[in-house]
């Protein structure tokens, strides 16, 4: 399976990703291998005193599985060169363990790079919960290959 080349990416164009549930083992874990026990990811007994009433998902771990699911649409095999980072990243409500989220995409524009062979797309990510609410909100930039000659 291939995925899009920069020309067959229009602007304007959308996507969604599958959905996938948030679960209290994914909070544990991404705590576990990013070093990041704040007391909002790891201590239910603190987190029934904030504004949340319990634990919540890390903000880059949101966004890593959201990532994946965009990935499961296969739209970047073997075309995707480079992430070249983020323009915005706003984490606008919490996650928490049992909610299921889903990301859309939406083609914001597309620049010619200086080598030939490639282009670079900017895209909105959002990522929603299963109320309908927007939990992030990402504007990327990516490096992808053109359709060769």
């Amino acid at each position: 399976m291939r995925g899009m080349y920069w020309e067959e990416w229009a602007i304007g164009a959308e996507f969604e990703s599958p959905a996938r549930t948030v679960t209290e083992a994914d909070i544990v874990t991404f705590a576990g291998l990013s070093g990041d026990y704040n007391p909002l990811h790891i201590n239910e007994e603190y987190c029934k005193t904030t504004q949340f009433g319990t634990r919540i998902a890390h903000g880059p771990l949101v966004y890593a599985i959201a990532a994946g699911l965009i990935f499961q649409l296969h739209l970047y095999d073997d075309t995707l060169i480079a992430f070249l980072g983020f323009d915005s990243l706003k984490f606008t409500n919490p996650v928490k363990a049992g909610d299921t989220i889903h990301a859309k995409l939406k083609v914001l524009e597309k620049r010619e790079s200086s080598r030939a062979d490639r282009g670079i797309m900017k895209r909105q990510l959002q990522v929603f919960n299963q109320r309908g609410e927007m939990v992030q909100d990402a504007v990327q930039a990516f490096l992808l290959k053109r359709r060769p000659a």
